[in-house]
């Protein structure tokens, strides 16, 4: 399996941008369909978007649709996360996640390979 390290979190004021990246090292991230997660504090962790092997179809929480857009580069074996009018409620530790079953779902639990998290904070 792939290690996944996520990077480009940080603190950012509401109104603003930030780009996650995750990087897997080792195997190749594919065919598996690959997700970001997000855990706020005292919050359980929730689907944020998810896209498929070919980087053709893509899904997304209601609360980030039309503000974040996963991609990603399998020649590079990255996975982004640009997440754009950024507010308070989406501070939080962000993940990226493979599905090796490819099925790039909005569940926790059909994601077997996991990254470490990056912390993302939005001030008001």
């Amino acid at each position: 399996q792939a290690q996944l390290v996520e990077s480009g979190g940080g603190s950012v004021q509401a109104g603003g941008s930030l780009r996650l990246s995750c990087a897997a090292s080792g195997r190749a991230i594919g065919p598996y369909a690959m997700g970001w997660f997000r855990q706020a504090p005292q919050k359980e962790r929730e689907f944020v978007a998810a896209v498929n092997w070919r980087g053709t179809i893509t899904s997304y929480a209601d609360s980030v649709k039309d503000r974040f857009i996963i991609s990603r580069d399998n020649a590079k074996k990255t996975v982004s996360l640009q997440m754009n009018s950024l507010k308070p409620e989406d501070t939080g530790v962000y993940y990226c996640a493979a599905d090796l079953a490819g099925r790039g779902s909005n569940l926790e639990a059909d994601y077997e390979n996991w990254g470490q998290g990056t912390q993302v904070t939005v001030s008001s």
